[in-house]
């Protein structure tokens, strides 16, 4: 119960930008679509223990409930499982927590529940986790070398440049609509500096199934529930008109 506790508050500190940001930067939709799509949660599964699991742990899911994605115990063996012996074991991270800490200022959040927090805006937390991967810009004035637009200031590193590039955030000075002798920066848009192994539509794909795997792997039984309750939905409605006829035939020859 403690660790669920502190998980909890790792993933709300992890997401609290986002609420502190309301007004500024537009979330953009996640696509749900991916969410039905095998493939697609599989590839997230390799980004994640790939990109991820380097600094962040998910102590909550076990590497053998990826079976539930239609992979054997022996595939995930050999492609997913690179910082524990087990497939029964824990997702847990190699990183050091007292590196961790010199490295970043804090101990990088575990990721078990972060895509079951909602940001603001209306946006959910799969909203906001899709816009924030997605928002890195070089900025050299920060000790990573990176700034964020969903998570101005940001202390994580762009683990996904590689597969982005390098690109800059370009901003425009306009006038305060509240006060017209002032100025503020409003986001223009980014310039690519070098070219990531993906083209921009390959590497939003990429996210969006990294996003989905993320968004499962915070409640693996959710589709299952969900398809539980749609044959218990049809079940009372067909036991509804069963019933009712029932009860027609009952009392046709009560006067």
């Amino acid at each position: 119960m403690k660790r669920l506790f502190l998980s909890l508050l790792l993933v709300l500190g992890f997401l609290a930008p986002a609420v502190a940001s309301e007004g500024g930067i537009q979330l953009d939709r996640f696509p749900t679509d991916k969410m039905s799509d095998v493939a697609a949660l599989q590839h997230g599964a390799k980004l994640f223990v790939n990109y991820c699991l380097n600094c962040h742990s998910a102590a909550f899911m076990r590497y053998n409930r990826m079976r539930e994605l239609d992979l054997t115990e022996d595939q995930i063996k050999k492609n997913l499982v690179f910082a524990s012996d087990k497939v029964g074991e824990v997702m847990k991270t190699s990183l050091d927590a007292k590196q961790a800490k010199d490295w970043f200022g804090a101990l990088p959040p575990d990721l078990s529940l972060v895509a079951r927090s909602r940001a603001s805006g209306g946006g959910t937390g799969a909203d906001y986790l899709y816009t924030y991967l997605r928002a890195y810009y070089r900025d050299d004035t920060k000790a990573t070398g990176w700034n964020n637009l969903a998570f101005p200031s940001v202390a994580m590193p762009h683990a996904l440049w590689e597969l982005q590039g390098q690109r800059a955030a370009k901003f425009e000075e306009v006038k305060d609509p509240h006060d017209e002798a002032k100025t503020k920066h409003r986001f223009a848009g980014y310039e690519q500096l070098t070219p990531g192994t993906l083209t921009p539509q390959q590497y939003d794909e990429s996210v969006g199934d990294l996003v989905a795997y993320l968004v499962w792997m915070s409640e693996p039984a959710q589709f299952h529930r969900v398809r539980l309750g749609v044959w218990v939905l049809i079940f009372l409605a067909l036991f509804t008109g069963i019933a009712w006829r029932l009860n027609a035939a009952y009392w046709k020859d009560v006067k």
